[in-house]
């Protein structure tokens, strides 16, 4: 047995059934290409635009924090392409995963799969406690109980993963549903930011555009410098267009969700048309709006004095105008529930498609016959979030997200050229313009964008892949679907003859 072997697209596209390929119940087609869009929307409009603006444009990139949300955005787009020709292709429940397993083999399936996982059940938790805060500010909630600081348990950040993990697990109609209402709100409030902050934009706010380099505070050399400085031994430095990449990279956690968007292959009516709109729908909507609300921002604020914690609101209040503050805490609210529901709508999807496989125990793929949800993996997973949130201060972990992201992405970038040339007779609705020239772009660019990022955040990177390593061959080697198969049918030895 080979961890190198792959599952037959046939397979793949089989799963996609009413019976799930095997006799059991499969998950329910009931979503629409506006509705892909609004999850996709709902998980990539959140964290990014509430908070990170403020942090990279202070610590690292002054009002050029504009230039590292495009950069993102486009390194995103080209990943979203690939997405959209393998989502539109191979509609099925694991995106990524599923991809590489069909393309690159069984073990590359289920680092991709593990490290998905990391990236969900962490983004989940880390917006959960800022879920919290921005609750316990808005209506003054004691911090003992929904503060970052001080706390021994967020109840705010339980209390939202539990409730928001039985809307998921109830249904994929009413979390879409909860999930549109909630991006309506915050997209009409972005829309407001830019509309009424340009009114208070200075020039002088935003010269320079992108500041002098600068020699790093101490204690952000060591681990904590980008790999990129670490392996030239080039000094920790700040701002300048070193200061641009590196918040590129990291507020590249705000695009990271709309792979989300290829999850939900399995549930889409239509989903060789709808999957590719609702990927790049996503995509552009949400990089027009973090480009026009970061650039407000800047112009608003001088970088040196934007607030870490609350950027936009802090903004308006720092102009006299405490109600848009308000209005803006109001949509913060909205815009981290809806990602905080899709991250954990996504997260069990991957673990079904991890399952149903038996690279994890197949009894909690279970579908209910109701609901049309994996209801017993999710589960699951809402518990373990609802346990990081509330346990654990993740902030520091947050890189995590970007990190995972980017290695799901770089594999599916790669996966597209070679799905062309093995399988060259397979039904593509979307393709991407300009192959294989464009994925090798998008690979090498989401390659680059995690070389920005800090040692510290790739020495726990691997330590979670090798725990992953250590499950994967201890079980999910020889216990998966495929390795059964080969078992069942591999010839027996002859018996010895007396």
């Amino acid at each position: 047995m080979s961890v190198l072997r792959t599952k037959p697209i046939k397979d793949v596209l089989a799963q996609g059934d009413a019976d799930g390929g095997d006799g059991r119940p499969g998950l329910k087609r009931r979503l629409g290409a506006l509705d892909l869009t609004g999850f996709g929307i709902g998980i990539v409009i959140g964290t990014g635009i509430f908070t990170l603006t403020g942090i990279e444009a202070r610590d690292n990139a002054g009002p050029g924090v504009v230039i590292s949300f495009a950069i993102a955005g486009v390194v995103a787009l080209l990943a979203a392409f690939c997405y959209a020709e393998l989502a539109s292709s191979v509609p099925t429940a694991g995106s990524a995963y599923t991809y590489a397993y069909a393309t690159m083999g069984e073990i590359v399936a289920w680092i991709i799969g593990w490290d998905l996982l990391l990236e969900f059940a962490l983004g989940a938790a880390v917006v959960a406690r800022g879920w919290s805060g921005y609750l316990a500010e808005l209506l003054n909630l004691p911090a003992t109980w929904f503060g970052e600081e001080g706390s021994v348990v967020n109840v705010g950040a339980v209390a939202v993963v539990l409730i928001l993990g039985v809307v998921g697990i109830v249904g994929i109609r009413e979390s879409a549903r909860v999930t549109n209402l909630l991006v309506m709100v915050k997209v009409a409030i972005c829309v407001f930011v830019v509309v009424a902050g340009l009114f208070f934009v200075k020039a002088a706010n935003l010269t320079p555009f992108i500041p002098p380099t600068e020699p790093a505070a101490d204690g952000d050399g060591g681990i904590k410098q980008p790999v990129t400085q670490a392996i030239f031994g080039l000094e920790p430095s700040v701002f300048g267009f070193v200061g641009v990449l590196s918040a590129a990279a990291v507020v590249f956690f705000a695009y990271t969700g709309f792979e989300a968007v290829a999850n939900l292959g399995e549930e889409t009516r239509k989903p060789r048309r709808d999957l590719p709109l609702g990927l790049l729908g996503t995509l552009l909507i949400s990089t027009v709006l973090y480009i026009g609300v970061s650039l407000v921002v800047v112009g608003m604020v001088p970088y040196t004095e934007i607030d870490r914690g609350a950027p936009i609101a802090s903004a308006f209040e720092s102009v006299g105008a405490g109600w848009a503050a308000t209005l803006v805490s109001i949509a913060a609210v909205a815009g981290l529930t809806s990602v905080i529901l899709v991250d954990l709508v996504a997260m069990g999807r991957i673990g079904f498609a991890i399952s149903r496989d038996g690279l994890i125990p197949p009894s909690i793929a279970e579908v209910h016959p109701r609901w049309g949800t994996p209801y017993r993996i999710s589960a699951i997973m809402t518990v373990g979030v609802a346990l990081l949130a509330g346990l654990l201060p993740l902030s520091a972990l947050a890189d995590l997200v970007s990190i995972g992201a980017l290695c799901a992405f770089v594999l599916v970038s790669v996966a597209v050229p070679i799905l062309r040339r093995t399988r060259p007779d397979l039904e593509r609705p979307f393709r991407v313009p300009f192959s294989p020239v464009l994925p090798i772009v998008s690979a090498l660019a989401c390659l680059y964008l995690m070389l920005n990022l800090s040692v510290e955040t790739w020495l726990r990177f691997l330590a979670w892949m090798l725990l992953g390593a250590l499950i994967y061959f201890g079980y999910g080697y020889r216990k998966n679907r495929l390795a059964r198969r080969e078992a069942s049918t591999a010839p027996h030895p002859r018996s010895p003859t007396p």
